[in-house]
């Protein structure tokens, strides 16, 4: 947000902050959050690059197609045990899992 509207919202009460901010979460929650979906999006590309589809990424994972888009889609139902996993289905090594976190 531009620091002009900023300073125009506060002037007429209002509170701006971040999502962060708005839900209330700790330090470390927003951490793990942002893992989750960074091994989300990270997961996402890595099968595209790799030809696999999402119903044979499930196969693989001895899952289903809808957990596979759900994993993808950063489900909060989803694990991060289980989008490691998904990374391993894909022949990633640790070395991918890290650069998807650091991303």
């Amino acid at each position: 947000m531009q620091q002009a509207k900023r300073e125009r919202l506060e002037q007429l009460g209002w509170t701006v902050g971040d999502t962060e901010d708005f839900l209330e979460l700790s330090v470390e929650e927003a951490a793990y959050i942002a893992i989750k979906l960074a091994l989300s999006d990270g997961l996402r590309s890595l099968r595209t690059r790799s030809g696999v589809t999402q119903a044979e990424l499930a196969r693989r994972m001895k899952s289903s197609q809808s957990r596979v888009a759900k994993m993808e889609a950063g489900d909060p139902e989803v694990s991060i045990d289980l989008l490691v996993r998904a990374f391993l289905s894909l022949g990633a090594d640790r070395e991918a899992v890290a650069c998807a976190i650091a991303t």
